[in-house]
């Protein structure tokens, strides 16, 4: 079976690192897959992956650009983009859904964003052959909230040997390599509303633990403005980081208070690096974490209520460390690879 994986990125996110993971994997499985991603500079580098690990990558500025396949798996950033791909792509069509589907923001915002959801998105994915989503909490809401029946649940997988608990004496090293003193607290993410950045800052102010920020995006300058305003003095603006799995085992815990989520990559790729986890209340996270197993659970809003948590936890390095275990085991059970690209093979033959 030949199986075009297509995209309109134009910048990296979770569904193209998704790309990379998977597709190679898939050959083996009875599946011929190719992407088709648009030539833009900033997606090079995942084009120069997937074509490394032999996964044969076309660019396209128009659809009628794309080569032929059975099925065609596609990932948009954009509603309009999906609208064409639909539209002009020879059926079948399934729509990858990694996106969030819900933001749990506060003061009735949550509706807000439901209610454009329901406008824009969901009538385009009741339209798709298929929907393949990464999170069961997704599949049932799609399903029950927005009415689009064919949705199948794909759980993200995480290389294990790339993202792997540090050996004796590596997090010390590495903290000393970035810079770090004393207990890290690990917030990787695109600076956007629904990560919560904000939050975060008003909840370490004062706190003996550092705040690390990894990544960039629109509200990149602002955070640091605020940082600033507030005086938190104990957050570390890392900007885009390429070594991700030596940062992950840099760090004590990722604190990661974000709105919504679909199925968090970086949760993932910290719980196999062997960090416990504090995270938000809301049904993506409760999907990977037990409130007090892997990690805890928080309200998002409002920051006292993290800030809270957080002293909690810190105060506890045994919890700590017997959380960050159990994590890595988790990951270890439910979220290989390879069991992700068993079900994506066996969905695609369906």
């Amino acid at each position: 079976m030949r199986v075009g994986f297509v995209t309109d990125a134009t910048q990296i996110g979770g569904s193209e690192v998704w790309l990379t993971q998977v597709l190679p994997l898939l050959p083996p499985l009875g599946i011929e897959p190719f992407s088709a991603i648009p030539p833009a500079e900033a997606t090079a580098p995942i084009r120069r992956w997937l074509e490394k690990a032999g996964v044969k990558t076309f660019t396209y500025r128009h659809l009628a650009e794309v080569p032929a396949a059975d099925v065609y798996l596609v990932s948009t950033w954009a509603p309009p983009s999906l609208k064409k791909m639909l539209r002009e792509l020879r059926r079948p069509v399934y729509a990858l859904v990694h996106d969030q589907i819900e933001m749990f923001y506060p003061y009735g915002l949550r509706y807000v964003y439901r209610m454009g959801y329901r406008l824009w998105q969901a009538p385009l994915l009741r339209q798709a052959d298929r929907v393949i989503t990464v999170s069961h909490w997704a599949a049932d809401y799609l399903q029950r909230i927005h009415g689009v029946s064919e949705v199948r649940a794909i759980h993200n997988g995480v290389d294990l040997e790339r993202f792997r608990p540090p050996e004796p004496g590596e997090r010390e090293e590495l903290k000393r390599r970035f810079g770090f003193g004393g207990t890290v607290a690990l917030l990787p993410s695109r600076f956007a509303l629904e990560k919560n950045q904000f939050s975060a800052l008003r909840a370490v102010r004062g706190l003996e633990v550092t705040l690390a920020l990894a990544g960039t995006g629109p509200l990149y300058n602002q955070a640091r403005q605020l940082a600033r305003l507030w005086k938190v003095k104990n957050a570390v603006f890392l900007g885009h980081v390429a070594e991700m799995p030596e940062l992950y085992r840099a760090a004590d815990l990722l604190f990661f208070p974000t709105f919504g989520e679909n199925q968090s990559l970086a949760t993932l790729e910290a719980m196999a690096s062997g960090l416990p986890v504090l995270t938000s209340d809301i049904p993506a996270q409760r999907e990977l974490v037990d409130d007090g197993v892997e990690g805890w659970l928080a309200p998002p809003w409002p920051p006292r209520m993290l800030r809270h948590k957080l002293a909690e936890i810190l105060s506890n390095a045994e919890a700590l460390k017997n959380a960050g275990e159990r994590a890595r085991k988790r990951v270890e059970e439910k979220h290989t690879l390879i069991s992700t690209a068993s079900a994506l093979a066996a969905a695609l033959y369906e």
